[in-house]
């Protein structure tokens, strides 16, 4: 009969422990998180500073430029949405990431 009362706080005591490891990644990969022009990275904010960057060097000023490289490459979704960040935001640079982070 004694078992049980040790069991059960075996359980719950394991329960803690795997609610917390749950909490605990959650929490750093939230915070871990970099954003690009309100974009989320997926690795680093590389592709959204090129997009950022050709975006610049080619003066586009309309979204719709920006649309096209989608159509062209479907897979360069960070490019575009440095493109994207530039139309919208063409003095904010693509050093940074939306912290203040260095991007390299």
């Amino acid at each position: 009969m004694e078992m049980r009362p040790m069991a059960l706080f075996l359980v719950a005591s394991l329960f803690i422990v795997i609610i917390d490891d749950f909490f605990t990644t959650l929490f750093a990969t939230a915070a871990a998180a970099q954003t690009f022009g309100g974009y989320e990275c997926t690795d680093n904010c590389f592709g959204h500073k090129a997009g950022y960057e050709w975006a610049e060097a080619k003066g586009i000023t309309d979204e719709a430029q920006c649309e096209g490289i989608l159509v062209t490459a479907p897979n360069r979704t960070s490019f575009y949405e440095g493109c994207m960040t530039f139309v919208q935001d063409p003095a904010r640079g693509a050093d940074e990431d939306d912290d203040g982070d260095d991007i390299d």
